[in-house]
């Protein structure tokens, strides 16, 4: 019996393939939501902390869940999407008062022991770096601080930068995991910089922050414990230059010469070609040395001081200061899509457990992300067009809200009932993709191998499917 259809080349059947592998899958769904919130774990969680004990009619486990899935609802309040999700899911119904009243201590401590076990299983996760992203250090990690305001009543705990109550949460991102790995709370008031601490667990990492963290204090500890760094240059910093290595020169000049006197005196260049320099920063025993880079943009030139090797390329060091973006584009997650901004509550424990709430629910819905990216990178080849859209965390966590009570189900399934559900969820999942992935290409994907080439403007479509 000869068959009619038409034969499938290698490369399609390869393409197919790996296409098919890519995808996120309902057992990697189910890890990350059962890793983070089980029974056993969270229940052993709500005995430890009283909670369970001093309200009778409290389903814990259904409320604690529901505090996670319902945090990028949208439908109400926090609180009170978290007590819709919890009604619906099949708890026993008790009036608003008593809801609310279980934002208490012993709510807040459960969840900070839910936030550890979120941290630990991040931690535990195999790292995405290929290329330039793992060339020089473990991981890339990002430091950066996000302000949610509060309710005037807790001005007292909480102080502002004006006459208002604000908290701080100050977040250390991981590049190689795609997610927050670190996290603590303070009043708004307090300065950044203070909450970054080098030491020797930062040993072989790569730091990138903004200028708010940047001084030569910063630059001394990164020297101290082995931690490579890419910041901008700061205006009032004066780098004295001791040999340049890429650059148009004039004319020679001395060693220890100010670099804003080479580009006065237009011995140094500024003609489109990149900058690489060698330079100390500061004075007498505060004298840090580092590599100064340059490099054109649009705008003008973009300086960088980095510690990185002159084997990891200017503009390679130009792109790893743009993956700082991350965590903006994390802290956009957290508040545009998993309501951060939005903790309407009157009470420190109540806060902090509302804040943890969307944290949790932030870093599983990285995490999602992350597990797709492990199945689909490095790409097949080097400089190999992207085809299809990355799944996007901000469409993952609306998704996640949508099917909150279908999570709160599939906790309850067990054998081919639960994976099934779980594969279900998956597919909806890998629906979530990024709408501008062509027109505004994430520089990670660049980073990680992927030519990604720009979409033609719907206009042009139209016109060319016209003409045919």
């Amino acid at each position: 019996m000869t068959s009619c259809a038409t034969p499938i080349g290698r490369d399609r059947v390869d393409r197919l393939t790996w296409e098919v592998a890519v995808a996120m899958t309902g057992g990697d769904v189910r890890e990350v939501f059962e890793t983070i919130l089980p029974e056993d774990a969270l229940m052993d969680a709500v005995r430890a902390a009283g909670l369970q004990e001093r309200e009778r009619k409290l389903d814990a486990l259904v409320f604690l869940r529901s505090m996670i899935t319902a945090a990028s609802t949208g439908y109400g309040g926090r609180q009170a999407d978290a007590m819709k999700l919890y009604f619906e899911s099949g708890a026993e119904k008790v009036v608003r008062g008593a809801f609310y009243a279980w934002f208490g201590p012993a709510l807040e401590r459960v969840l900070e022991t839910v936030r550890d076990r979120a941290l630990s299983y991040a931690a535990a996760q195999p790292l995405d770096l290929p290329g330039v992203l793992g060339a020089e250090v473990r991981d890339w990690h990002v430091f950066d601080s996000t302000t949610v305001r509060l309710h005037g009543a807790l001005k007292g705990e909480y102080p502002g930068a004006g006459d208002y109550a604000a908290i701080k949460i100050h977040k250390r991102f991981s590049v190689g995991l795609g997610t927050t790995i670190a996290y603590h709370l303070s009043p708004a008031r307090e300065h950044d910089a203070p909450h970054l601490q080098i030491d020797e667990h930062w040993r072989g990492l790569g730091l990138l922050v903004d200028l708010g963290y940047a001084s030569l204090d910063l630059l001394h500890r990164c020297a101290r414990h082995g931690v490579h760094f890419v910041i901008r240059l700061k205006e009032n910093w004066k780098p004295k230059v001791d040999h340049i290595a890429r650059g148009s020169m004039n004319a020679t000049f001395t060693p220890g010469t100010d670099f804003d006197l080479l580009l006065g005196a237009d011995i140094l260049k500024l003609d489109g070609k990149v900058i690489d320099a060698d330079v100390r920063i500061g004075r007498g025993t505060r004298e840090a040395c580092c590599r100064l880079v340059g490099v054109p943009t649009e705008k003008g030139y973009c300086f960088f001081l980095t510690s990185l090797p002159p084997r990891i390329a200017a503009r390679s060091v130009a792109d790893l200061y743009r993956v700082r973006w991350e965590i903006e584009s994390d802290n956009k997650l957290d508040k545009s899509c998993l309501r951060l901004d939005e903790i309407g509550a009157r009470t420190g424990p109540a806060v902090r457990a509302l804040v943890h709430a969307s944290m949790v629910a932030s870093i599983m819905v990285c995490l999602l992300a992350h597990h797709h990216r492990l199945r689909e990178a490095p790409p097949p080849r080097a400089g190999t067009e992207r085809k299809k859209p990355p799944v996007h965390p901000q469409g993952l966590a609306r998704m996640v809200a949508f099917c909150a009570l279908s999570i709160a189900r599939a906790f309850e399934l067990n054998g081919r009932a639960a994976a099934q559900e779980w594969d279900r969820l998956a597919v909806l999942f890998n629906h979530e993709t990024d709408p501008n992935w062509r027109r505004s290409p994430s520089i990670l994907d660049q980073l990680r191998g992927w030519k990604i080439t720009p979409g033609k403007p719907r206009k042009a479509r139209i016109s060319r499917a016209s003409a045919n």
